[in-house]
């Protein structure tokens, strides 16, 4: 039997972390994600948990990276401006390997830009923010349900595959109020530990899985942990041997489970003749508006990407010769995907970045718009 209870989006993040395990949260103040720093200064006290507000964003990501270090599943939460500051540590945590979750708020900007009004601005910051070359998993949600879920799914990718997770949201999602049933039981993931006695231990191994066991500090496994590319040992090396081998595992480490990461939603796609590619807040204007243009007779269907990165190229390509329609708060972001796969000719855009929901009247007009072309 589940439990069903008014949720407000940011507090289904929360509720979602804290059923996931986490007993670590690291922030600092910001609109619209600031009610998940609330409801867990609240909360981890009571589970034996730490809540600690940091100086800035800078620190609060240098935080989490050492509690998890000691085996504690870590949290951290913010918008626009504060995520800019998380992106040298959140670099830090993906050559480490370090899991953790940082659930990002959408708001418009940049820089201090609309604190309280939506956006997708930050869809290529999620994937490239931070500079190199690296592996990241952002999950999107679009309901206040799946809040909750997708939250303990992320502690559940950051734990498997020794990663940064992040949780990207928007201010819509994260101060809607829904109906949520939370259920009974979960699947929980926690982190792979080393089996060999400490002597014999490499933190960092290129294994078969990809995915090295990871020991906690203070358990007797004595490792080194640096930002500088790194031996299997995880000692500083500048061999480029060692550096490639280095990188060729962390670049591709996801790539063996990407039907499990990859995770999508599909409506009415079997004969749509064109398809609308949207995610978060935005595709609740985009379902609405498909069902509208159902009744007219016109054959469109949507493709949700709930992962956004790694990007589900695969699932997308089932759908050839087809139209596209790439709908996001943004000046175009996810849609150079789209395009890439599709070439320019096939896709077309729907952009707002005014700080106002795209509606399903708007979505509609552009349907029949590009429909007149099919």
């Amino acid at each position: 039997m589940s439990k069903a209870r008014l949720m407000q989006g940011n507090e289904a993040v929360a509720e979602g972390a804290l059923a996931a395990g986490v007993l670590f949260y690291a922030g600092y103040p910001i609109t619209p994600s600031t009610e998940i720093a609330e409801i867990m200064a609240e909360r981890l006290p009571l589970v034996g948990g730490t809540f600690i507000q940091m100086e800035d964003e800078i620190g609060s990501m240098a935080a989490i990276i050492g509690a998890s270090l000691t085996g504690l599943k870590s949290l951290t939460a913010t918008s626009g401006p504060g995520f800019s500051l998380k992106q040298e540590n959140l670099g830090y945590a993906i050559a480490t390997e370090v899991p953790c979750v940082v659930v990002n708020v959408q708001r418009g900007g940049p820089s201090t830009g609309l604190p309280t009004a939506p956006a997708q601005g930050d869809v290529m910051q999620a994937r490239w923010g931070t500079h190199g070359d690296h592996p990241i998993i952002a999950l999107t949600p679009s309901s206040v349900q799946e809040c909750y879920e997708i939250a303990v799914i992320a502690f559940n990718f950051a734990e498997e595959f020794r990663i940064p997770v992040i949780l990207l949201m928007d201010e819509v999602i994260g101060h809607l109020r829904e109906k949520v049933l939370l259920p009974e039981e979960l699947t929980i993931v926690n982190r792979k530990k080393p089996t060999v006695p400490p002597g014999e231990y490499i933190p960092y191994e290129n294994n078969e899985s990809m995915i090295p066991a990871m020991s906690n500090f203070g358990d007797g496994y004595r490792y080194h942990v640096t930002g500088l590319t790194h031996t299997e040992k995880g000692l500083p090396t500048g061999n480029p041997e060692v550096t490639k081998k280095f990188m060729q595992r962390l670049t591709q480490k996801l790539n063996p489970y990407l039907d499990r990461i990859q995770l999508i939603e599909e409506i009415q796609l079997d004969d749509a003749e064109l398809i609308i590619v949207a995610y978060g807040c935005t595709a609740r204007s985009v379902l609405e508006a498909v069902y509208i243009a159902r009744g007219e007779g016109l054959k469109v269907g949507l493709f949700r990407p709930i992962t956004i990165w790694p990007f589900p190229q695969q699932q997308l390509e089932n759908y050839v010769d087809r139209k596209y329609l790439v709908v996001e708060m943004n000046n175009g972001q996810l849609v150079g995907e789209v395009e890439r796969i599709f070439g320019y000719k096939a896709v077309n855009r729907l952009n707002r970045i005014d700080g106002e929901l795209i509606t399903p009247k708007e979505v509609l007009d552009r349907i029949r718009e590009v429909m007149q072309h099919v």
